[in-house]
């Protein structure tokens, strides 16, 4: 791991970069400026980035619902020049911390089935596959509902 990454809460000076980075990690159901902004003064949502040497590197984004101690990894990326470095695991290490904090009793995820390396990542951090989404994803491909309990 890195000791240069640096977390922070992400701030509506980030929206351009969070942007850009949405661009530039998916293909599918991306996230626009529009989005991005309404979520960052949202008090059910926390985006959390990561930055080396100033450049936004890394994002994660969970949703919390009032009366609710469920809490939702929405979203998480990685720069691809980044890949392979630790960082995945370094950022959704830090969103279970921030989950886990927050008294949150667990944290969901949706994943398609053919992100092995995801996949991979959140069975080692100990989420179990809960159910299985068929066409759950914008161009037909099936999802994985994965979850992490806090609480045994």
């Amino acid at each position: 791991m890195s000791t240069a990454w640096q977390f922070r809460e992400a701030t509506l000076q980030d929206v351009d970069n969070l942007v850009a980075l949405e661009q530039r990690c998916f293909d599918y159901s991306r996230m626009g400026a529009r989005s991005f902004k309404r979520l960052l003064v949202a008090p059910s949502a926390h985006i959390y980035v990561c930055e080396q040497n100033n450049t936004l590197i890394g994002y994660y984004l969970l949703l919390t619902r009032k009366n609710s101690q469920r809490w939702r990894l929405y979203s998480i990326a990685t720069a691809p020049e980044a890949r392979g470095t630790g960082l995945g695991r370094a950022l959704l290490e830090h969103a279970i911390e921030v989950a886990r904090v927050n008294a949150a009793i667990s944290l969901g995820l949706e994943v398609k089935t053919d992100n092995t390396t995801a996949i991979r990542l959140y069975e080692k951090l100990d989420f179990a596959v809960i159910d299985l989404l068929p066409g759950y994803y914008d161009d037909g491909t099936d999802g994985y509902r994965m979850r992490l309990s806090f609480t045994h």
